[in-house]
């Protein structure tokens, strides 16, 4: 991999690539059973919150209410995008159809935006007109049983959302402890109207939307990244070059890259470094065992690609001078894939480099110092990126 740590975020555990069809059926099991849950919690706080907020003529408690419902379709959108997700591959998706479970985390992010862009707008209308909300000491107690309530409905998605690996319950996890924070608020409100006769009914439900604008758009964002490419976990990596590496004649592995098709659908590639004697028919049967290794340990369907070792002999002192070079250049991670072919006289390797430098200034820095020390040759130079996080 690299020859610089990297620091990172902390990830989960990797949990691999179509282990089997009892594996993906109890995910799917696991998941449907928390929205039902999250479903039923939900809706019971929302006839409690929109009785108790229209008895106390209270706008925050009101909206609170409304976010509860927003919650409940949250978890039958995730239990209809998982369900979808779960198809099998046909013709017209060979990949299968797991980035929809990312999709059903943008329609989650977009129904809670929606609710606070519709929450805010009913907030102002309260602060210009804010009539005189009241507030029992049952409505209190209703609030602080909803307070407890969506803590605990938070923990218990979190919790699901972790061990199946799936954003959208995290997502709802996330949710759930914001919505415990408003209905905090809602007890703010009461007290002030109670205790100082102090109506901010209106100016809570503003903070109430705004926190949940807040909290559409960080969903939003999570749900959006892995459409569009994310590293993936270094775990992935290090096994995969665990497998390839137990085969003798893999002197490295280099190259990796992973595509995510949804959660636990991965597929991928990488290059292995082999004698430069091999014949075809001995490189055929050996990338085939790696693959089923890999395959086997991991679930991750891997092509496999070759690199000649070149690394001894005529052309030592020509790699040894690229490793020199490439040690004293900090944003050149590494070089690998190195070959001559003495009948084109065309040199190969590769540099790995960092996303932030310029990949080609780089490359036409090395080459040129090669073709000074080293005249008459062609240098064929690939750029690569390290892939993990």
């Amino acid at each position: 991999m690299s020859k610089q740590d990297k620091q990172t975020k902390h990830q989960p555990e990797p949990v691999y690539a179509n282990a089997n069809a009892d594996a993906q059926n109890a995910r799917e099991n696991e998941i449907v059973k928390a929205s039902v849950y999250g479903i039923v919690g939900n809706m019971l706080l929302v006839v409690f919150k929109m009785i108790i907020g229209f008895v106390s003529n209270s706008i925050a408690i009101i909206l609170d209410g409304v976010n509860n419902a927003t919650d409940a379709i949250s978890s039958i959108v995730t239990i209809v995008g998982t369900k979808l997700a779960g198809r099998k591959p046909d013709s017209k998706h060979p990949f299968g159809y797991g980035r929809l479970e990312y999709l059903t985390s943008v329609v989650i992010a977009v129904i809670i935006l929606a609710a606070g862009v519709v929450s805010l707008r009913e907030s102002i209308v309260k602060i210009i007109d804010p009539g005189t909300p009241t507030y029992s000491d049952i409505t209190i107690a209703v609030i602080v049983v909803a307070i407890i309530a969506k803590i605990f409905i938070g923990i218990m998605f979190k919790r699901f959302g972790t061990r199946t690996d799936c954003e959208a319950l995290i997502a709802s996890g996330v949710d759930s402890n914001y919505d415990a924070v408003l209905s905090a608020g809602t007890l703010v409100v009461a007290f002030a109207q109670n205790i100082w006769n102090l109506n901010i009914d209106g100016i809570v439900g503003v903070v109430i939307s705004l926190v949940v604008i807040k909290a559409g758009v960080e969903v939003l964002r999570d749900a959006v990244n892995p459409i569009i490419g994310l590293p993936e976990n270094k775990k992935y990596f290090e096994e995969i070059e665990a497998c390839a590496e137990k085969f003798p004649e893999v002197k490295g592995v280099y190259d990796i890259v992973l595509t995510d098709f949804g959660p636990r659908e991965i597929i991928g590639s990488a290059f292995v470094e082999i004698p430069d004697n091999l014949n075809a028919c001995q490189i055929h049967v050996l990338t085939r065992k790696i693959a089923d290794e890999i395959k086997a340990q991991t679930g991750i369907d891997m092509a496999i690609g070759i690199y000649a070792e070149h690394l001894t002999g005529k052309f030592a002192d020509m790699h040894q001078r690229l490793v020199e070079l490439v040690s004293a250049e900090p944003a050149i991670m590494q070089t690998h894939g190195f070959f001559v072919d003495e009948d084109t006289k065309t040199c190969y390797f590769d540099l790995m480099i960092d996303f932030k430098s310029d990949g080609e200034a780089l490359k036409k820095q090395i080459i040129k110092q090669l073709d000074k020390d080293y005249p008459g040759y062609t240098y064929d130079v690939q750029l690569d990126f390290d892939y993990a996080l």
